[in-house]
């Protein structure tokens, strides 16, 4: 995958596609990260890339020149299909588990980050073709939310995680949350791991790990459930769990 940033802070990104999962990928050849300052492609002599909102208003406007032409010179340059152009904006879409499922499908990503007040709306009705907000709030810029976009979407790349079973089972990726996990030692100052997680029965852990799932999901994030459909051993499990908070 071409991943390619496009900021007017490229020095915030030296730390996180540095480090952990997202350098290991790399390292892999699994991604390609390309930080660009779009102030690059300004054309004029004070190299600007933003300007006054026409009809008056608080902050300025990201002008669509250095956007455009930034943009432009990426997709030359790419020997890929077409890529996802993405805007990160608190008016977007509200980022998902799916959404990074579905950008991991892709073999090329723009993504741009903006400052300011706004973005001028051409950059948004005939550039980008996803618009991505990572929640209800607002940011300095859109550097931190691409960063979060990024490491979701890397660490679904084949052979980027160790154990390609690991995202499978996170939270979200089934629709529900996950269950917990424990480590060594068995007896943590009294606080002792569940007794079935010692059995090596793995048909009895398989079966905690799936009412624990419905049982967090159902106390921290019980509207899940209404955009899944839950197979009849996880209907039942589900009912037991229920009865024991009657």
């Amino acid at each position: 995958m071409q991943i390619d940033i496009l900021t007017l802070f490229p020095e915030m990104f030296t730390g996180v596609l540095g480090s952990s999962i997202l350098s290991k990928a790399a390292e892999k050849s699994a991604v390609q990260y390309n930080v660009v300052n779009f102030r690059e492609f300004s054309d004029n002599k004070h190299s600007t890339v933003d300007d006054y909102p026409y009809g008056g208003g608080a902050g300025m406007v990201l002008k669509p020149q250095p956007i455009f032409d930034a943009v432009a010179s990426l997709t030359e340059q790419a020997n890929t299909s077409r890529p996802r152009i993405i805007l990160l904006c608190p008016q977007g879409e509200r980022y998902s588990q799916r959404k990074a499922e579905e950008l991991a499908g892709e073999e090329h990503l723009i993504f741009i980050c903006g400052h300011y007040e706004g973005y001028d709306e051409r950059i948004r009705e005939h550039l980008v073709t996803d618009e991505i907000s990572i929640g209800d709030y607002v940011l300095t810029g859109g550097e931190l939310g691409a960063m979060v976009v990024i490491d979701s979407v890397v660490r679904l790349l084949p052979e980027v995680l160790g154990n390609q079973e690991s995202h499978i089972k996170d939270s979200f990726s089934t629709g529900l949350l996950e269950h917990p996990h424990y480590t060594r030692p068995a007896d943590f100052r009294g606080m002792k791991v569940p007794d079935v997680l010692l059995s090596g029965n793995h048909k009895l852990i398989e079966e905690w790990r799936n009412k624990e799932t419905l049982r967090r999901t159902l106390l921290r994030r019980p509207d899940l459930f209404e955009k899944i459909e839950l197979t009849p051993d996880q209907q039942k499990w589900l009912e037991e769990v229920k009865k024991e908070y009657e």
